[in-house]
């Protein structure tokens, strides 16, 4: 079983998840704790939604959150693919979802995420990081503290700096 960091603490990753195929319609989605692609979720909706505390959805980068905007409460959880560490959408995509659309439940990052990023991706609604194999968890740890201050409101912290100063 690989490992992960969900709420600042290094765990044990019990989701399996399923890659996109080319017809979503008929993707066997297998027992247990399982993370399906958007499109899977929207083609097997009506078979899936029992199953909605125990499964999760990952949006790709080409996905909107808007197309998640009912539908994202009661997931165990929903995961952001970055397919590059340039490709920033999966930043506003967690903003959308835990402000826009509310969104309280385990968010977390997958793909190709940086130790460099993890700080920004915390900052912006993720809870929860699914780094690389050969990564070492205690350093990525470690960069969700690399700045003590923080000047502009994000999801964790809703008042910028010159508010927060009297």
């Amino acid at each position: 079983m690989s490992k992960l960091i969900k709420d600042n603490v290094i765990t044990d990753n019990s989701w399996e998840l399923l890659e996109a195929t080319d017809s979503p319609e008929t993707t066997t989605v297998p027992a247990g704790s399982v993370i399906v692609p958007l499109v899977v979720w929207n083609a097997q909706k009506e078979q899936l939604e029992s199953r909605k505390a125990s499964l999760g959805v990952w949006l790709n980068s080409d996905e909107l959150a808007e197309e998640l905007a009912g539908d994202a409460q009661g997931f165990g959880l929903v995961a952001v693919n970055f397919p590059g560490f340039m490709d920033g959408r999966g930043f506003s995509a967690a903003r959308l979802l835990r402000e826009r659309y509310g969104y309280e439940g385990e968010l977390r990052a997958i793909g190709h995420i940086i130790r460099d990023q993890l700080f920004f991706l915390k900052r912006c609604g993720f809870n929860s990081f699914e780094l690389g194999e050969g990564v070492d968890l205690d350093a990525a740890m470690a960069s969700l503290n690399d700045f003590s201050e923080t000047y502009q409101a994000a999801v964790d912290q809703k008042l910028p700096l010159f508010r927060r100063r009297a």
